[in-house]
């Protein structure tokens, strides 16, 4: 039997955890959509479908909706200001799973906008996290994710800067970009909004990578943060593996390996975390 070391904190996060409760006990109703995946992971997003749990991609699919009974279901990424109202105007029940440290920056934003200050996200602009946060902001926003944007950065000095961060960016990362454009000389307000589950996931799955043979990570395709964790691994330990289940793992790869880590992202359910340490421990 091989020597395998769990990560403590792979799997459900406590908003994710927290969003899916909220759909399985919504999904006996008739009518029930949510505003995109609710958490970035295909397994899941499947078995709600199989439930008669719909998603609705875009504005344009929620204003093609037949029905104007039911419940729509924001999803724990959060939306924006326009797309909340939008679903707000077309009269179904809202029922809001928005992780509470997404909406944290949701109001930082708002309220430090009003105040005229310019925003930077320090996040991936393409992730529908940071998408939301933008839409919250009554001043144009800035999101950056790589030195190079930082370091290009110019903004009128006279003008207050605030920044915050997608809540599941790697926070080494973070710290740096912050460094490069606090050297600017802007007056700025920083808050590091990256939250504390993501941090500790991060720190303890480099810790095991360091100490391992072979280090696999579990979690879906799209999942942002389950990327980041297999990109600080894979620093730690060549032979690290990106799977979404137990299907995609070639169990010959980790033959020569004594020691083998598991970790997994916030939206990786226990199941399929289970499964995978049962057979890489076989």
């Amino acid at each position: 039997m091989k020597n395998v070391i769990m990560a403590k904190s792979a799997g459900f996060c406590f908003g994710v955890k927290r969003a899916v409760d909220t759909v399985y006990e919504n999904a006996k109703k008739d009518h029930v959509y949510t505003f995109g995946p609710i958490i970035h992971n295909e397994e899941v997003v499947k078995d709600l479908e199989e439930k008669g749990v719909h998603v609705i991609n875009s504005l344009e699919e929620l204003h093609d909706l037949k029905e104007k009974e039911g419940t729509i279901i924001i999803r724990s990424h959060g939306v924006s200001k326009e797309v909340y109202d939008a679903i707000k105007e077309h009269g179904m029940e809202i029922v809001d799973a928005t992780c509470p440290f997404v909406l944290k920056i949701h109001r930082i934003v708002r309220e430090e906008s009003e105040k005229g200050k310019q925003i930077i996200i320090i996040g991936n602009e393409n992730h529908p996290e940071v998408e939301g946060i933008m839409g919250w902001s009554v001043t144009p926003t800035i999101v950056i994710d790589t030195k190079e944007k930082a370091e290009k950065l110019q903004l009128n000095p006279s003008v207050e800067v605030c920044i915050v961060s997608q809540t599941t960016f790697n926070y080494k990362k973070f710290q740096e970009l912050v460094e490069i454009i606090s050297e600017k000389g802007y007056n700025i307000n920083i808050s590091n909004t990256i939250c504390n589950a993501t941090e500790e996931r991060q720190t303890e799955a480099r810790d095991i990578a360091k100490q391992v043979d072979a280090m696999v990570v579990i979690g879906g395709s799209s999942s942002s943060n389950t990327r980041k964790l297999y990109e600080i691994c894979k620093n730690e330990c060549d032979d690290t593996f990106y799977i979404q289940t137990l299907n995609d793992l070639d169990l010959s790869k980790l033959g020569m390996a004594d020691c083998i880590g598991i970790t997994a992202g916030a939206s990786t359910p226990n199941n399929i975390i289970e499964e995978v340490y049962t057979n890489v421990r076989a």
